[in-house]
């Protein structure tokens, strides 16, 4: 029999009070709850309900946005109202009929649309294969769900239209909201009907797969189960007899470690699982093997709380002198944080970061000061390193993974507040692998490495008690991150005295016990050794010593015992001729050159810049590889002198007749930076003027097209390298001033110091009395007049 379809009758318009709901809440012909929440839905219900009159009800993603509802939705008449204490309200409403939203009336209240009742065809489907396909599936949807009671099968067997039992349907199983929507949406019966049931159908294979594996679940489940009751019988009738299982006792043994370490809550749970996994796992497995050596890894760590310290701080300052000479500024540092420690009972431990050249007592410091603090001092050394698992470990996936060097060392010290040292933290390189810097931004952060996370243990550990110590030899390759954790101490080079000190309390006793001699088995004068070291550490200085000790320990091996004076002439024959003399300043007056000091990673160093002016087009030579920088001050210092061509009595064609030559000798070694300005100006007005250079005055400072001198960096390190050089005095930048307060008292009242604001004042007192010219002569004795008076 074919399906009779009753056309749609004529279609009316209406202005209902709508919702918004994020699912179709109800269809045309059934009853639903809806909650209904918020001022603006609340609004509509209250406009709606005392009239009687139905609520127009749109699927929305936003409901509270009118303009966002969807275009076809249905409207339903309030059955049941009922107000609850929080101030919603639980509605049941009867689906009466689609709609179709035409315009918005009004939104304030509450959203008011013009809608057009939709009156779609009906079909009458009984006997249609359709309606037996859908009404089969419904069934098998219901029995394997038990959310759908059985009275909506019922119901959906005594519909005859196509659309009645789409909608029941529809109703009745889990849909999403879109696909909801859809059948809301779709007018026509028949395709409604076919929609239905391809809803219904995945509905039913979704079940069908979920029970399936809450099956094989419940199985394996109740396997495992019974598999746990029988070996804790098992373990039971070994106890009886005595004979425990090795797995097991050594299980046992790990959770007695876990009681007595009082591990942290977080840390505890991870363990308890793992000591579980470890039970159900074959010993033979190569997992028990992983489990095992990280549970080993967590329990080897301290983690109980570090003791309450009792600190001395003048029996610390005693230990700090006792070890190192000098360093007046590291110990101050160090001492504060413990009279801050003494105070609080306790705190975060400070990161400190040691810049300095090699050999001045980076890393020993970092012994005393554990020694100081009777804490256990641990070293890692970061040169070459260009994986982050390095700091932070591997994961576990890899074959041969292991935890990171800081979990190694806290591992190694035994304590959580030792004193870790992270040597050469300038030297890390980044890779492929990740960036170590990057790494240790967690390890130096205090507000983070309280739950430090390494990736093999996977759990966190606390750091904030860890006294960090960094050392590097140069800060400028060292990340800005990492930088901004860290605070940053300057250690500088040795003066002579505090060498020969150093020496006499430290290095010589130590070299003499290494080799055998007695305390009084040779002498030495202080100045002996000074032809062969020089340098801003004293690791030359002690190697240079460890030699002579050879030298006298091989007199003493063939019954030589008498006591030896170390004499000049001995240390030629022994270690050479002397590589250093006293004074490195040869001449004291030259013209076109002049004496700059300059900055290394070692330390400071005395540098020569000549300048030769010859006949020629007005070339410029640069030679004696000099940086970019270094490079833009020689031609600073051009412009300054063309630009004072009147004053210095040069004609004004000059520059364009004669060609200039820079240079710095020592030519296989870089230079760069721009303290050299002054000391390229001064040489090159030299050698223009022909007016020769106070060589015993050594300069530094940066200089502009003006002639301004303006400040540079590395004050102490340059000194100390003027004094080693044994120069008359140093010129030094205005603004530099307060930095010579790091400068020793005795090489600050060995040395004559002048201040410049001006590239004329340099002149003034490095260039020798010559006169030029009436006006030349007078610029300078009035610039000089000026640099004294200042």
């Amino acid at each position: 029999m074919a399906d009779r379809i009753i056309l749609p009758t004529a279609t009316d318009e209406a202005v209902l009070a709508a919702l918004g709901l994020p699912t179709v809440a109800v269809l045309p012909g059934l009853v639903a709850p809806v909650l209904v929440e918020g001022p603006v839905a609340i609004a509509a219900v209250e406009s709606s309900a005392p009239q009687n009159l139905p609520l127009g009800l749109f699927w929305s993603r936003q409901p509270d946005d009118v303009d966002q509802f969807a275009e076809v939705g249905v409207s339903a008449r309030i059955l049941r109202l009922v107000r609850l204490p929080n101030g919603a309200i639980q509605l049941v409403v009867q689906g009466a009929a689609r709609i179709r939203r035409l315009s918005v009336v009004d939104k304030d209240p509450a959203p008011r649309l013009l809608v057009q009742n939709l009156d779609p065809p009906k079909a009458d489907v009984a006997g249609n294969p359709i309606r037996e396909a859908v009404l089969n599936s419904l069934r098998t949807v219901a029995s394997l769900s038990s959310t759908i009671p059985q009275e909506a099968v019922f119901i959906a067997a005594n519909a005859q239209d196509a659309g009645q039992l789409a909608d029941i349907v529809a109703a009745v199983i889990d849909l999403a909201p879109e696909e909801r929507q859809r059948i809301v949406e779709q007018l026509d019966p028949i395709p409604r009907l076919e929609l239905a049931l391809q809803f219904c159908e995945e509905k039913r294979r979704y079940l069908e797969v979920s029970q399936q594996i809450q099956r094989e679940v419940g199985e394996k489940a109740g396997r495992q189960q019974r598999e746990y009751i029988l070996r804790e019988q098992m373990r039971e009738i070994q106890r009886e007899l005595g004979e425990l299982d090795p797995q097991q006792t050594e299980i046992a043994d790990l959770r007695k470690q876990v009681e007595t370490k009082g591990l942290p809550e977080e840390v505890m749970a991870e363990v308890t699982r793992e000591l579980g996994r470890l039970e159900s796992i074959n010993q033979a497995s190569p997992e028990y093997a992983v489990i095992r050596t990280r549970l080993d890894w967590i329990l080897n760590l301290p983690w109980s709380d570090p003791p309450q310290e009792d600190i001395d701080l003048a029996a610390a300052r005693k230990v700090l002198d006792d070890d190192h000479y000098g360093l007046d500024k590291v110990k101050d540092r160090i001492i504060d944080y413990l009279a801050v420690a003494k105070l609080r009972g306790g705190g975060r431990g400070p990161i400190l970061c040691l810049v300095g050249p090699p050999g001045v007592g980076k890393t020993s410091l970092g012994m005393s000061i554990a020694r100081a603090l009777h804490r256990p001092f641990v070293r890692a050394s970061l040169g070459g390193i260009r994986d982050e698992a390095d700091i932070r470990g591997h994961r576990r996936t890899y074959v041969g993974a292991l935890p990171g060097r800081i979990i190694d060392g806290m591992s190694r010290a035994g304590a959580r507040n030792p004193v870790f040292m992270l040597d050469e933290v300038d030297k890390l390189s980044a890779g492929f692998q990740g960036d170590p810097a990057a790494a240790l931004l967690e390890v130096l952060d205090p507000a983070q490495n309280h739950a430090f996370t390494d990736h093999y243990l996977d759990v966190p550990y606390d750091l904030s008690s860890v006294f960090f110590i960094c050392t590097a030899n140069l800060l400028d390759s060292v990340a800005a991150p990492l930088q901004d954790r860290m605070e940053v101490i300057q250690l500088s080079g040795y003066t002579d005295r505090e060498k020969l000190a150093i020496a006499r309390r430290h290095l010589l006793p130590r070299q003499m016990a290494e080799h055998g001699i007695p305390d009084d088995g040779f002498t030495i004068d202080d100045g002996t050794l000074r032809g062969w070291t020089r340098e801003a550490g004293v690791r030359q200085l002690e190697r240079t010593l460890a030699a002579v000790c050879r030298k006298v320990a091989r007199r003493r091996a063939i019954g030589q015992f008498d006591i030896l004076a170390v004499t000049e002439e001995m240390l030629e024959e022994w270690l050479g001729p002397r590589r250093f003399e006293d004074a490195q300043i040869e001449e004291e007056q030259s013209i076109g050159a002049a004496t700059g000091l300059a900055w290394t990673p070692v330390g400071g160093d005395v540098l020569t810049v000549e300048a030769s002016v010859v006949q020629g087009i007005g070339q410029l030579s640069l030679t004696g590889q000099l940086g970019e920088v270094m490079q833009e001050s020689a031609r600073a210092a051009i412009t300054y002198t063309r630009n004072r061509s009147e004053q210095l009595g040069l004609a004004a064609d000059f520059f364009s007749k004669h060609d200039i030559h820079i240079h710095v000798p020592a030519g296989a070694v870089p230079k760069d930076g721009p303290s050299a300005g002054v000391t390229l100006a001064t040489a090159l007005v030299s050698a223009a003027t022909r007016i020769p250079v106070d060589r015993r005055w050594a300069m530094t400072g940066e200089i502009t097209l003006r002639g301004l001198v303006l400040p540079v960096g590395g004050i102490k390190e340059k000194v100390l390298a003027a004094h080693r050089a044994g120069v008359r005095g140093v010129i030094l930048p205005r603004r530099n001033r307060h930095d010579l307060s790091e400068v020793p008292e005795e090489v600050r009242t060995t040395l004559e110091w002048r201040w410049a604001d001006h590239m004329d004042q340099v002149l003034a007192t490095s260039l020798v009395d010559k006169v030029i010219s009436s006006s030349v002569s007078e610029k300078i004795v009035d610039s000089r007049r000026q640099a004294e008076l200042a």
